[in-house]
């Protein structure tokens, strides 16, 4: 029997890529192995996230790894996406930890704060001395922001907030909250809420059977009282937060593709070891045939990420490809979790393989950040010009 030849770059994408940029993507991908796959297994049982592991992530400089001064490290986009996929390769709450602090707490004070702001967190935030949360979901309005209820009231230099946030990767462990609020006249604003101040609590969420090892919370607001400081004062209305979606789906659309390789390679060994009729499972045509397809939707989605990532550090990108991007790579790698596990057979719903806690990760990540169907409508509008959520 032959050998098969080595998919791991079967396009020869590494070829397009710089050297830093394949350094800083195998750097990480040889963290999440020695030090964060040995672990996941009993953090995904016990419900944990590994606080313990985030100094050195901090060391590696993933944290706002593409905001350039105020500590950060200055990356280019593709260097930061091959940064997620290597995470995600891990857990997909490895990397939104990573993502929700990098994508929805630095860079809307990066955007938007004033340069006291960034001067004041920024730093912190890189080296995870703090830790930050992204407050817009609520209870009854999840693909709808434009109806939040959460609301601000001017009280002389201070602001009262008040209302509830849903789904809150690392709500209970944050040290600051970005919370995004309307004011009386309607205007939607951004501020930088301490979790410690008084009325502010953020009660975990429990019972989750997917992205078990990440802190999910609510976030609940009574009568919170933020300085007028603390408003990130250069952005007004849905834009401010939509854009920090933007950067967040970006990061996904690589970080799907880590999930999806996990389970394709995981798939492949198990193919070739396991031995059914006398013969390895991947001498079967039904099974090379699932393997070819796996594979070149990787492949696919590898390419729309890449090219996705040059646009963005040329500035010529728009939100309504990284929706396409993020939309096409986490169904792609759904699917692939979802074939790996019945590949598997029996022993694809253990936690032996990381089939299944790929695929489980992967429902949520298909809902957040923007649901499927909610990504086909923004591709819909940019197509038609006609906008189709109501």
């Amino acid at each position: 029997m032959k050998k098969g030849v080595n998919t791991a770059d079967f396009f020869g994408i590494d070829h397009l890529l710089t050297e830093e940029e394949l350094m800083v993507r195998d750097s990480v991908k040889n963290w999440v192995s020695k030090r964060f796959l040995p672990v996941i297994n009993q953090h995904n049982r016990d419900a944990t996230f590994p606080m313990n592991l985030v100094p050195e992530l901090a060391e590696l400089n993933v944290f706002g790894a593409n905001i350039d001064g105020y500590g950060c490290p200055g990356l280019n986009n593709v260097a930061y996406g091959l940064i997620m996929q290597e995470l995600e390769r891990g857990d997909s709450g490895l990397r939104s930890f990573v993502s929700v602090q990098g994508a929805l707490v630095m860079y809307p004070i990066l955007a938007y704060g004033s340069e006291e702001q960034k001067n004041e967190f920024l730093p912190k935030l890189a080296t995870a001395e703090m830790i930050g949360c992204f407050g817009l979901t609520e209870p009854d309005h999840g693909s709808d922001p434009g109806s939040m209820k959460t609301n601000a009231k001017r009280d002389g230099d201070n602001w009262i907030l008040n209302g509830a946030k849903m789904w809150i990767t690392n709500g209970s462990i944050a040290q600051i909250a970005i919370v995004w609020a309307r004011d009386e006249e309607g205007v939607v604003r951004g501020f930088i809420v301490d979790t410690d101040s008084k009325g502010f609590s953020a009660p975990e969420m429990k019972g989750k059977y997917s992205l078990r090892a990440s802190v999910t919370s609510e976030l609940v607001l009574d009568d919170v009282v933020v300085p007028d400081s603390r408003r990130l004062p250069n952005v007004e209305g849905l834009k401010g937060p939509l854009g920090c979606l933007t950067q967040a789906r970006y990061g996904i659309s690589w970080g799907a593709l880590g999930a999806a390789m996990a389970c394709y390679d995981a798939t492949v060994d198990y193919t070739k070891s396991r031995i059914q009729f006398d013969r390895p499972l991947a001498s079967f045509q039904l099974v090379q045939g699932k393997l070819a397809d796996m594979l070149t939707e990787i492949v696919k989605g590898q390419l729309m990420s890449l090219h996705l990532g040059r646009m963005k550090d040329d500035g010529t990108y728009n939100f309504a490809q990284v929706s396409m991007a993020k939309m096409n790579n986490v169904a792609i790698a759904l699917d692939i979790a979802r074939q790996a596990r019945d590949m598997h057979g029996a022993n694809g719903i253990t936690d032996e393989y990381p089939v299944i806690r790929h695929m489980l990760n992967l429902e949520t990540v298909k809902t957040y950040e923007g649901t499927h169907d909610i990504h086909r409508l923004i591709i819909g509008q940019a197509i038609t010009g006609i906008p189709a959520f109501a």
